[in-house]
């Protein structure tokens, strides 16, 4: 009569552990991010130390303003260290901050690829900088759209209970690893939390290192997605059966000037096949600087294909 409540205690240890265990290896470095102005506290939020030499992962806008105002990093055993904004990205809502002293723990990144549906996850911040806040959950979806209509890939979203001090903090799987920067708590979405995944932010953190910023490639078009007859594209060889319709220009931008025009359905750049606007997104995300050579953008203009050659320029802020 009893084995089953014997297994549910069992299976509840099981669960305690492996959230203490996380709590242990990562919470000290989980640190407290407060902004000083002249007039006192600006705005405060959560960051976790990720290289020993005191470079801090945040929220974008935790540490916005904080070229004309004080930083001040605080770690859980007691730490309190002057710090400067290395370089934020608003587009991800990341930033990066370093500390004049060194940092006492830090925090390994993971591979959040690997995530899955369901899985353990938790969540800490330390929004006072004297003790760690922890919430446990698990992952409840992987998608999400940013603040400028773009499809971030592999958004976390989980039933983690956060708050806004927790902002900039980090999520973590079972095994220690920092899986995700927590950035989002959606209003009136009772119980959902939203993290920016750390194969993302690994990319960002190392643009923000070398040069202060992310550079994203620019055509300068409008577009929307546009489904393609399947009988097309068996007879242009496609794999696919969809595209993205050009529908307007930017004078600025290096596609007024391409030979590009509206009504073109664009449905290859470079390698990347073209199905959606969100894949436009990835592959001028990966785009450097106009060195690298034009992109070839194959279209579809009066049900012939055709290619184009555009050199992206870097997006304006």
């Amino acid at each position: 009569m009893h084995a089953p409540l014997d297994f549910d205690a069992e299976a509840l240890d099981a669960y305690s552990r492996a959230v203490v265990g996380v709590v242990e290896s990562v919470g000290p470095a989980v640190v407290s991010i407060a902004r000083r102005g002249p007039r006192g506290p600006a705005g405060a939020g959560s960051g976790v130390a990720y290289t020993p030499d005191g470079y801090v992962l945040t929220n974008a806008h935790v540490a916005a303003g904080a070229r004309e105002l004080q930083l001040e990093v605080s770690f859980t055993e007691g730490t309190t260290t002057r710090a400067h904004l290395v370089g934020f990205d608003h587009a991800t809502d990341l930033a990066v901050v370093r500390t004049s002293e060194p940092a006492p723990s830090h925090a390994p990144f993971g591979d959040s690829a690997r995530l899955r549906v369901g899985q353990l996850v938790v969540a800490i911040g330390n929004p006072l900088g004297f003790s760690s806040t922890v919430s446990a959950g698990v992952v409840s979806a992987l998608t999400m759209r940013a603040r400028d209509g773009r499809a971030m890939e592999g958004i976390i979203q989980s039933d983690v209970a956060l708050n806004p001090g927790n902002s900039g903090g980090p999520l973590v799987d079972s095994r220690g690893h920092v899986v995700g920067v927590n950035t989002a708590i959606i209003l009136g979405a009772q119980g959902l939390s939203f993290s920016v995944p750390i194969d993302t932010a690994k990319w960002v953190v190392a643009e923000l290192m070398a040069t202060g910023r992310v550079r994203r490639g620019w055509l300068g078009i409008s577009a929307q997605n546009r489904p393609l007859s399947r009988e097309l594209a068996r007879r242009l060889g496609l794999s696919h059966a969809s595209g993205v319709e050009v529908s307007g220009f930017d004078e600025r931008g290096p596609a007024a000037k391409s030979g590009l025009r509206a009504g073109d359905v664009v449905v290859r750049i470079g390698t990347q096949r073209v199905e959606s606007v969100d894949d436009v997104h990835r592959v001028l995300g990966r785009w450097r600087e106009a060195s690298d050579g034009p992109l070839e953008v194959e279209v579809v203009r009066d049900k012939e294909l055709m290619q184009l050659g555009i050199v992206p320029v870097e997006a304006p802020l």
